[in-house]
């Protein structure tokens, strides 16, 4: 048994050219985020504390769909959303629709530990923001010019989407899923101290053209978050998807009702539930294993644990 942290920004079809300029940056601020969970694990700080930390930071850049970075609704606004879990007590806290806190996972936290609630959303719960006294901005500090040139590329191709803005899109681009869901992404971190206590965040934007009001999975305890004292998970990718396929939960029930490791229980989930090109996922066990597996084209990952392993990767 040891410590071990993973740490995910989004799944989807990231294309192996990825530009530098777009994976370099991320690819910086998982290396950064990874060592600050590190630290913070070897600080002997609780893995609730971790796990908040790593996701204020993630929220902080914009280059990942969430806090700073997030895309934006159909009328060109952002709708925030995040979800906190505790593995050893299973208290979780999750919030939707924010506009002008700056990080959504800290308020999650503060639902989960202030409230009676474990889910507070749009007007109820900015006013639990201010009540609480968290940092908030104006709703124009999260618009940045490139999630206002992705919007337009969205409306412009007629489709609701999560990506990288990888490419322009071609008007006449065929949807590649049911839903008209192109790439796409979300920001997480799960991780377990060397006592076996586990816990999970998770935080995004959501889809790029959105409907007003379109809650993901990221907030929904058992879909794209979940944390019980075998393992903690937390999910990415097209979240109705993630939702009908209780993603994060099924991995905890396939360890405690039919013996699975975490990876032949991550890798069912990943491969056989949630439909292809749909889902990723990164999760650790109370006894300190890390499994990220993703059925899209890539994921922005990474990972490390006690025992020296480290792993930062996209596809």
């Amino acid at each position: 048994m040891g410590w071990a942290i993973a740490l995910h920004g989004g799944a989807g079809d990231i294309p192996k050219d990825l530009p530098p300029e777009l994976r370099e940056p991320r690819e910086v601020c998982l290396r950064y985020c990874l060592q600050m969970g590190v630290d913070a694990l070897k600080a002997h700080k609780s893995p609730l504390d971790v796990v908040e930390l790593v996701v204020r930071e993630l929220e902080n850049n914009p280059y990942f769909n969430a806090g700073k970075g997030s895309v934006l609704t159909s009328n060109g606004t952002v709708e925030m959303e995040a979800c906190i879990m505790d593995g050893n007590t299973k208290n979780c806290g999750a919030v939707s629709g924010l506009t002008t806190v700056v990080n959504a996972i800290s308020l999650a936290r503060l639902v989960m530990e202030k409230t009676p609630h474990i889910y507070l959303a749009f007007e109820g719960a900015e006013a639990f923001a201010r009540e609480q006294g968290v940092e908030t901005m104006d709703p124009s500090h999260f618009i940045t010019p490139r999630n206002i040139e992705r919007l337009k590329q969205a409306k412009e191709a007629n489709r609701v989407q999560v990506d990288y803005n990888t490419r322009p899109i071609p008007k006449d681009e065929k949807p590649p899923g049911p839903n008209g869901d192109s790439q796409l992404g979300t920001v997480g971190c799960v991780a377990v101290d060397s006592y076996g206590h586990l816990a999970a965040a998770t935080s995004t934007g959501g889809l790029v053209n959105k409907m007003v009001g379109r809650i993901g999975d990221t907030p929904i305890i058992g879909a794209g978050t979940y944390a019980n004292k075998i393992c903690a998970v937390s999910a990415t990718g097209q979240g109705d998807a993630i939702i009908r396929a209780t993603v994060a939960r099924d991995v905890a029930a396939l360890m405690e009702y039919k013996g699975l490791s975490l990876k032949e229980a991550a890798d069912y989930v990943v491969e056989e539930s949630a439909p292809k090109g749909t889902t990723g996922l990164i999760a650790v066990s109370a006894t300190g294993e890390v499994t990220m597996p993703f059925n899209t084209t890539g994921m922005f990952r990474a990972c490390a644990t006690e025992d020296g392993h480290t792993e930062l990767a996209i596809w």
